[in-house]
């Protein structure tokens, strides 16, 4: 399925919308909402009905970050936006508001707040390198 990486502007999304669409990112072709709904209550463990995935869907439509198709009797839903690309506007957020703009405050404020296995502290350690 391919997907605008379109500079996002759209208001954010509210954390079952991030659901709805983590399900839809996660799959390769359009979806309908029954098939969403099925999905997303398997995945996270909840009882959405079809009328409150068609909520959060008509929500993310309204914000930009999907579009529909009709085919036939059935509508089918697919990403306007790359998870990608909400996934990096969601970090600066982050940095922005928590790390005061820099991300070293944020990864200082993150190292206190939850311990790190000594392979994720390498693991970083190997990314920080690698960017010289």
């Amino acid at each position: 399925m391919e997907q605008n990486t379109q500079c996002i502007t759209q208001d954010a999304l509210s954390e079952c919308e991030v659901l709805v669409m983590k399900v839809i990112w996660q799959n390769s072709e359009a979806m309908s909402i029954q098939e969403i709904t099925s999905r997303i209550n398997q995945r996270y463990g909840k009882d959405w009905k079809v009328q409150t995935v068609s909520t959060f869907l008509s929500r993310a439509v309204k914000k930009g970050y999907l579009e529909m198709r009709r085919k036939g009797r059935t509508f089918y839903y697919y990403p306007t936006v790359a998870q990608e690309e909400y996934g990096r506007r969601e970090i600066i957020k982050c940095v922005d508001n928590w790390g005061d703009g820099k991300i070293c405050n944020l990864i200082a404020s993150f190292a206190k707040t939850r311990t790190m296995s000594e392979n994720e502290k390498e693991l970083i350690r190997g990314m920080l390198d690698g960017m010289d």
